[in-house]
């Protein structure tokens, strides 16, 4: 009677089958080597366009960056130029990325991810870092808050007006960090992506030319621009018999935006996608006045509770004021993200995740509490992100 060879045990991980054997994170990381590879360097496709960027399915993906060099060249013609306070890193209007059917597992502005690699690295600080903030062009020169790197170049300041123009050519170079993983140690939330039956996409969607400037009379804006994609992946090391080893990928990271209106008082905003199996790990959020397209300043004459609620009255996190919330973030993050950008934020993970993240399992209702003191703009609204893990395992 012919023998039959059993079937080797399989699990599903993150939507895509590895053998159960696979999965042993001391031999991946004492086999691994990191990767940086180039997947895109293009013609921007141009403001209110969507560049879509295949990512190779190679590796266990970890981050992405993307960079963008240009110039913004702006001519007056008996008219005026000025930038919003979305310039410049809104200049990405939405960037997404989907992985082995998960939609937009990264759904969120640039801005937000400029916020985001302040908020998640403590290590990494802008003081210090002087861009030109809000008032007559150039702009006040600002060392806090500004989410820069040094080696970035805005071109323009951030709510500049009276830019001038004859025409005239500014230079920019900017820089976003898409967080794929979690934890760049751990991998925690990468993307295995060494299979045909994975999908990996990035889309940039690109602000219109409204969302960044003012513009009166005749006077125009023409930004061109070089678009370049940079992915980190990490190698994936064989077991000498045919087989390979995997860390463990049980859960997808998911940084997603969402854009709500509020009301003058205390507005109790439930969050979006709750549900068993994720892990709540930050929020944080900035109000925006949409006619002028400017932040909503952190102050105490602005802000009043600012907090997390669930349940029917469990309130475990509740900051009293604007100062307060302000206060706490910058001693947290090393950078006071409300200084110019107008950043609130609540984080569970910095100190011990293990402890201090909130299991959506347990916790129904989950409400983000944001009180506004003064009256609001008619189409005024807030846009908060959530960061969250969720199971990416299926039996």
């Amino acid at each position: 009677m012919a023998s039959k060879t059993a079937p080797i045990p399989t699990q599903t991980m993150q939507g895509v089958e590895v053998p159960q054997s696979s999965v042993n994170p001391m031999a991946f990381f004492a086999g691994t080597r990191r990767n940086r590879l180039q997947q895109a360097n293009q013609a921007w496709q141009g403001l209110g366009y969507t560049d879509t960027i295949r990512i190779l399915r190679a590796g266990v993906i970890s981050e992405i960056m993307i960079q963008l060099t240009g110039t913004v060249t702006v001519t007056l013609a008996a008219g005026t130029v000025a930038t919003t306070g979305r310039w410049p890193y809104d200049l990405i209007r939405n960037c997404r990325f989907t992985a082995n059917g998960q939609t937009n597992l990264i759904n969120v502005s640039g801005d937000k991810l400029k916020a985001y690699e302040v908020i998640h690295r403590t290590d990494f600080s802008d003081k210090g870092t002087a861009q030109y903030g809000p008032g007559a062009s150039p702009g006040v020169a600002t060392s806090q808050g500004t989410l820069a790197m040094n080696s970035e170049v805005w071109g323009l300041g951030t709510g500049v007006t009276g830019i001038p123009g004859a025409p005239t050519a500014y230079a920019f170079n900017l820089a976003w960090i898409v967080p794929i993983a979690y934890d760049q140690e751990t991998l925690a939330g990468a993307i295995f992506a060494q299979t045909s039956s994975t999908a990996l996409e990035l889309n940039i969607d690109w602000a219109p030319q409204t969302d960044l400037f003012v513009t009166t009379g005749a006077a125009t804006v023409a930004i061109a621009a070089t678009l370049k994609v940079l992915v980190t992946s990490y190698s994936i090391p064989t077991d000498g018999k045919g087989g390979i080893f995997v860390p463990d990928l049980s859960a997808f990271h998911a940084v997603q935006q969402t854009k709500v209106t509020p009301t003058q008082g205390l507005n109790e905003i439930i969050l979006s996608g709750q549900g068993v199996g994720r892990q709540l790990l930050r929020i944080y959020c900035q109000g925006w006045n949409n006619a002028t397209q400017t932040q909503i300043a952190v102050t105490d004459a602005t802000i009043g509770q600012f907090g997390l609620r669930y349940g029917n009255n469990d309130t475990p996190e509740n900051l009293m004021s604007g100062t307060i919330a302000r206060q706490i973030a910058e001693r947290t993050f090393n950078s006071d993200i409300a200084a110019l950008r107008g950043y609130l934020c609540i984080d569970f993970v910095s100190q011990f995740a293990f402890r201090d993240s909130i299991d959506e399992g347990m916790a129904s209702e989950i409400r983000l509490l944001l009180e506004y003191l003064a009256a609001l703009p008619g189409n005024a609204s807030v846009e908060y992100v959530q960061e969250t893990l969720a199971s990416g395992v299926a039996a």
